[in-house]
């Protein structure tokens, strides 16, 4: 099977694209696209602009030579593995965030594999990656990627994520693929020069924003979202997660996010499946997570941190930063019965009024974490919960995010309280952004503690040191924890009443350093001053610190 090149290179007034060392004029169609020739699999290729050195494909599904080397022609029709048999409702979901550079010593979607029964045997329901799309050098987090199609090659690329969902799904495993569409990656990112790629009437963390709302954002939408369906569509992926949707500027009418959930319900009419969207929001507006019918975006949940944030304060005593609007001792039992902590109140740490209230709506439609790459490794040391709060009260923390209504979500190697920090680290060629991403993360809010000791996040160091130690899951501690976390995740699969996600399904009383949450007949007992706790029922499920009965 071949097929044709096209690229939107509106800024460009002549396009070539190079097979070996031989340039082949594209042809000019409207609307600042140009077409190719026809390449077949395998085949690689460049594009020049106006004569200048060659290019990746923006739309390039494989870069087996990095960022900045020609693309490689990949037949789409025979990437996506056979469907998963089942589909299991967020309801009934236990998700698992997977980074595929840390989670085997291999750091590839085939070294992934090997530890899929793991998973499987805790009770995992869902897998999320990391990005996996194509960026900087072998090993990062994945979220300076630049070619937005491309599996990325240091993971095995294509045939690799491919045979990755694949084996997830012969387990019964659904996969979800975490998705970047607020800014691109600091190197190899080569699309302004074909295009309005950004604008500057709008400014992110990163610099000027995407182009979602300016001239040319027709187009700069489209690779977008048709990014965003290749890995539903060509690679078989279960859903995805949307990476910081507060950082998607977007004034026009229709915005960016509601018009990416309209394409993919419209492709999974199309397949005959379900497909899953969730959001990462910072902005505590339930709009995200409304039906399109009823004015919102259409998602089918976001992550709520106000719950990661309201636990962490409790068990750790942390009261800093963001954690201030978190201190009051209450504010965890606020979340569980009403969704958000932030509804409109004031937050000390903004100075200012911030939230909505998240209302009736199911708490399916938030996504409960205790730890998550972002709160794990946005700590100068990486720093897990067990380590900082101690594995009783991090025991205490696991069981009231796996018996709350929300939908709970686990980060690699917490289920065994892994003794390997998940530190941040990027492989960049460029010494000067090396230098700026060394003095960025000195200065970056969250990162206690910098000091000269802690790993540098551009050396292979960091990756190496993050790297789960599997054999470590079996022995004392460790083993423990593991026992907890099945446990609880099989008391929540057998139990409905522990995934009712009604607002009315739960209640929660404190007293003092004492908490009591309970779900339909069962109690969740938790002390953070380790006094008796008061039993009353049949022990379903005790540690020192936390007690779940029956009554």
């Amino acid at each position: 099977m071949t097929s044709r090149v096209r690229v939107w290179a509106p800024r460009a007034s002549r396009i070539d694209v190079i097979r070996g060392s031989d340039p082949t004029p594209a042809a000019a169609e409207r609307g600042g696209w140009w077409a190719g020739p026809v390449l077949a699999p395998g085949e690689d290729y460049a594009i020049a602009i106006d004569g200048g050195p060659p290019r990746p494909d923006p739309r390039s599904r494989w870069q087996p030579h990095g960022v900045h080397g020609a693309s490689r022609w990949v037949d789409a029709g025979g990437l996506s593995p056979a469907p998963l048999a089942c589909h299991i409702p967020l309801r009934d979901a236990v998700i698992y965030e997977l980074h595929v550079g840390t989670f085997s010593r291999a750091g590839t979607f085939a070294g992934a594999i090997e530890h899929l029964d793991h998973l499987v045997e805790l009770g995992i329901t869902h897998v999320e990656l990391l990005p996996v799309a194509q960026f900087p050098g072998t090993h990062g987090w994945g979220y300076d990627g630049v070619d937005l199609w491309a599996a990325h090659a240091g993971y095995g690329g294509p045939a690799g994520l491919h045979e990755l969902i694949g084996a997830c799904h012969a387990r019964g495993l659904a996969v979800l693929i975490d998705v970047v569409h607020n800014h691109f990656g600091p190197e190899g990112a080569y699309v302004d020069e074909l295009g309005p790629y950004h604008t500057p009437e709008h400014m992110t963390p990163w610099g000027p924003a995407i182009n979602l709302d300016r001239d040319g954002s027709a187009e700069v939408r489209a690779l977008l979202i048709e990014s965003a369906l290749a890995w539903l569509r060509d690679y078989g992926a279960d859903g995805l997660r949307l990476d910081a949707l507060h950082a998607l500027r977007d004034d026009g009418e229709l915005h960016f996010v509601a018009e990416l959930t309209d394409a993919v319900r419209e492709l999974e009419r199309e397949l005959q499946r379900p497909l899953i969207l969730i959001g990462e929001w910072d902005e505590h507006d339930p709009k995200a997570v409304r039906s399109r019918g009823a004015g919102g975006w259409g998602l089918d949940a976001h992550w709520n941190d106000d719950f990661h944030h309201a636990v962490h304060a409790l068990v750790t005593g942390e009261h800093g930063g963001f954690y201030q609007d978190f201190a009051a001792p209450d504010t965890l039992a606020k979340v569980l019965t009403r969704g958000y902590a932030l509804d409109g109140g004031h937050s000390p740490f903004r100075g200012k009024p911030h939230g909505t209230p998240f209302g009736d709506l199911p708490r399916d439609r938030l996504v409960a974490y205790i730890q998550s790459h972002d709160q794990v490794g946005n700590r100068a040391r990486g720093d897990r919960l067990g380590q900082l709060a101690g594995p009783e009260r991090a025991k205490v923390a696991a069981a009231l995010m796996l018996t709350s209504p929300f939908v709970p979500m686990l980060f690699q190697g917490e289920e065994w309280a892994a003794s390997t920090p998940f530190l941040y680290f990027t492989d960049l060629g460029s010494e000067a952004l090396r230098t700026a991403v060394r003095e960025g993360r000195k200065r970056e809010h969250g990162l206690t503690g910098w000091d000269d000791a802690c790993p540098d996040p551009t050396e292979p160091g960091a990756r190496e040191a993050s790297v789960l130690r599997w054999e470590e899951r079996d022995r004392g501690d460790h083993a423990e924890m593991l026992a907890w976390y099945r446990s609880l995740i099989a008391l929540r699969r057998e139990h409905a009443a522990l995934r009712d996600a009604a607002p009315d399904s739960i209640s929660v009383r404190t007293r003092g350093a004492a908490l009591e949450v309970t779900r339909g007949p069962f109690h969740i007992l938790a002390s953070l001053d380790e006094r008796p706790l008061p039993i009353e029922g049949d022990v379903v499920l005790a540690s020192p610190a936390c007690v779940i009965v029956r009554r």
